[in-house]
């Protein structure tokens, strides 16, 4: 029998959608009203993101996130594995949902693949921006972002990732949740969830996926920004360090909000939950009216 649901109906059947390679995204999809949806960091999955999904979905809103190609659900092909497949991969999955006036959240890797999103894409469908304890807008050590980390940092991740990347997985929980601070109160319950959605990612995506959160470059998608935007970071955060990220992104945005979280980790998704899913609906609900905070704010 010949199927005629259309192109859409086909892409978005049982919550998976092929891109044009071949390759299959899952994404989640919950609740109803005005979309979001959320980008997660490496190298986790959409599950990463179910606080606050569970919290605006309750809230009238609809939830949406996907597993990265290489990660959780995704299929996992050795091709891809850059940040502007990234960023097409989401606008494949917004498009097939057609999605208008949707706000970006993006976490980590994910804010980045929202800045490449819109570099590459713009923001017709789009009616604002979230970016929590994101990469952008350079994370390695340059002469021109001497604040960033230099490249022996990221080698030593690979190397990690390559020699036993489960034990890696397992150590580098610590210090993304902040837990090797002395006044913290650790999950092993959080810290083997990292470990096991880190474990769901295919070693392609694991590997060459450092690449693409340290060394891209995403100051020239920062300035096609013209959406409100949040930019959410913990000054405590180990793994990607709040000078060279957060305070230049608010910077870089105009009419951004800068909001830094006193003592919260990379995993302030977790830490943190409640103070963001406040955060994100105050943001959701007043967006078009944005504060834009002065520089000596920033």
């Amino acid at each position: 029998m010949i199927d005629v649901r259309s192109t859409t109906e086909q892409a978005v059947a049982g919550n998976t959608l092929r891109m044009p390679d071949g390759t299959t995204i899952y994404y989640k999809d919950w609740g109803s009203g005005a979309p979001v949806v959320f980008s997660h960091g490496w190298p986790l999955s959409s599950d990463a993101w179910e606080d606050q999904m569970f919290f605006l979905a309750s809230n009238g809103y609809r939830v949406i996130a996907h597993d990265r190609r290489g990660h959780g659900r995704s299929s996992q092909p050795f091709d891809g594995n850059d940040m502007d497949t990234y960023a097409d991969d989401l606008a494949e999955l917004i498009n097939a949902l057609d999605l208008q006036g949707a706000t970006l959240v993006g976490h980590s890797t994910g804010g980045g693949e929202v800045a490449r999103y819109i570099g590459r894409h713009g923001t017709a469908r789009l009616s604002g921006a979230v970016l929590v304890g994101a990469v952008p807008p350079l994370m390695l050590q340059t002469p021109e972002n001497p604040l960033g980390l230099p490249i022996a940092a990221f080698d030593d991740i690979r190397s990690g990732v390559q020699a036993d990347r489960s034990q890696f997985f397992q150590d580098l929980s610590e210090a993304f949740y902040g837990y090797n601070r002395s006044d913290a109160k650790p999950s092993q319950g959080v810290r083997d969830a990292f470990w096991r959605l880190g474990m769901q990612a295919g070693m392609p995506a694991a590997y060459l996926c450092i690449k693409q959160f340290s060394e891209t470059d995403f100051t020239e998608d920062l300035a096609k920004f013209d959406i409100p935007t949040l930019v959410i970071h913990g000054d405590d955060d180990q793994i990607v360090p709040i000078a060279a990220s957060a305070r230049r992104t608010a910077e870089s945005i105009i009419g951004s909000r800068l909001l830094v979280y006193p003592g919260a980790p990379h995993g302030l998704a977790t830490t943190h939950k409640d103070q963001l899913n406040t955060d994100l609906l105050e943001f959701l609900r007043h967006a078009a009216d944005a504060p834009t905070l002065a520089p000596e704010h920033l």
